[in-house]
């Protein structure tokens, strides 16, 4: 920097800062003239642009001419500035184009006294045009830079707030009207809508969670691994429950349990028991995804283990014993039971003869000491073969 151009910045700068306050508000001015965010006063006040913009001003000026400090330092301040918007939720497009306004008019302050003697000099001038933007490039990616990080960090606190508030209501602290309310409000839900709870297994080869391709289907969710689990709450809306398995059969890639519908996140804890009831009828790993009112019978099941063990010993037992006949003969009772207990409709299904339909029904007797015509044993066998299909 030559002698001249030191000279040159240094009066620039005694001049202006010696008329700061009007150089403020012309900054002001022409910030909230063209930015719609800061003229509406919310979230930034006058008072607080009007304050900012006078002390980056002097900041600027006294860096510009080579001036001790007065009021701090200038990356403090382009700090405190991009973290301070960051949190007051003001775009970081709108802050940037308010440094591009501020620095266009105070280059268009500096013309002025340019206009004298200093401007037969016109590479003295570009120099000096030069210098000051780098100084407003100087504040503009410091603040860039903080706003960013202070960004990142709010979302991260607000991430971590809404997570804790997701596990409360899965506690079943949702009964408490502050926590619902609270959680409502964190994750951006009504009170009262229609919503399901998904439970998954965190299977390491499946894509991540569906919250993508449910947005997509029209269903909002918020997902959150639980002890080896994914748990997901799922606002449905008008959506059927059958949607949300179509999406979740086709995206998750993994074995999963959905409650049954309910209306208020006060109930997220009950959805959350009734969807890992859901769960526990699958086999592990299996991929399948099921709603509990499709497993009902099964989660019976699961529910008293011993019950069903016995209900497989009491009902089941000679067929399961009988060797290689087994198969083909639960295989035939399950198809036959599903029919309406239709020899001829079982046959259909098994591709094979009404006959051997009807013999292998009689093998069964034989093993099982059932008469096929009672209502009992139906039952019995129907529950019986659900309950060989549980995971123990």
């Amino acid at each position: 920097m030559t002698d001249g151009e030191l000279s040159l910045r240094s009066r620039l700068a005694h001049t202006l800062l010696a008329d700061i306050d009007r150089l403020t508000g012309k900054v002001v001015a022409d910030i909230r003239a063209h930015s719609p965010a800061y003229a509406s006063g919310r979230p930034v006040s006058l008072t607080d642009l009007r304050a900012v913009c006078r002390d980056n001003l002097v900041l600027a000026l006294e860096d510009f001419g080579g001036l001790p400090t007065s009021v701090g330092d200038i990356e403090a301040a382009a700090t405190e500035t991009g973290r301070r918007r960051a949190e007051q939720g003001m775009p970081l497009d709108s802050v940037l184009q308010a440094y591009r306004r501020g620095g266009r008019v105070l280059w268009q302050a500096m013309a002025e006294p340019l206009r004298g003697p200093a401007a037969t000099d016109q590479d003295l001038v570009l120099e000096v045009a030069g210098a000051l933007w780098e100084t407003i490039d100087r504040f503009s990616t410091v603040m860039s830079d903080a706003y960013r990080l202070a960004q990142l960090e709010l979302r991260h606190r607000q991430d971590s707030r809404r997570g804790a508030l997701f596990e409360a209501l899965l506690e079943g602290r949702g009964s408490d009207p502050a926590v619902a309310a609270a959680a409502a409000a964190a994750l951006g839900l009504p009170p009262r809508d229609r919503f399901a709870v998904v439970v998954a297994d965190q299977d390491p080869a499946a894509p991540p969670h569906p919250g993508p391709a449910l947005q997509t289907a029209g269903m909002w969710s918020f997902w959150r691994p639980r002890a080896e689990r994914y748990a997901g709450l799922v606002r449905l809306g008008s959506a059927e429950p059958y949607e949300l398995t179509r999406v979740l059969r086709g995206e998750l890639g993994g074995t999963a349990g959905i409650s049954p519908p309910f209306e208020e996140l006060a109930a997220a804890d009950t959805a959350l028991r009734l969807a890992e009831r859901a769960l526990r009828t699958l086999p592990p790993s299996s991929g399948v995804v099921a709603q509990l009112d499709e497993r009902l019978v099964e989660a019976a099941l699961t529910g008293d283990p011993e019950i069903a063990e016995r209900l497989v010993t009491h009902y089941l037992d000679g067929v399961l014993k009988c060797g290689s006949e087994a198969p083909a003969l639960l295989r035939t009772l399950r198809v036959w039971l599903d029919a309406g207990c239709s020899a001829l409709r079982a046959a259909e299904e098994l591709y094979c003869h009404r006959n051997t339909v009807l013999n292998r029904i009689v093998r069964i007797v034989e093993l099982t000491g059932w008469p096929s015509e009672s209502g009992e044993a139906r039952l019995g066998w129907a529950l019986a073969l659900r309950a060989t299909d549980v995971p123990r």
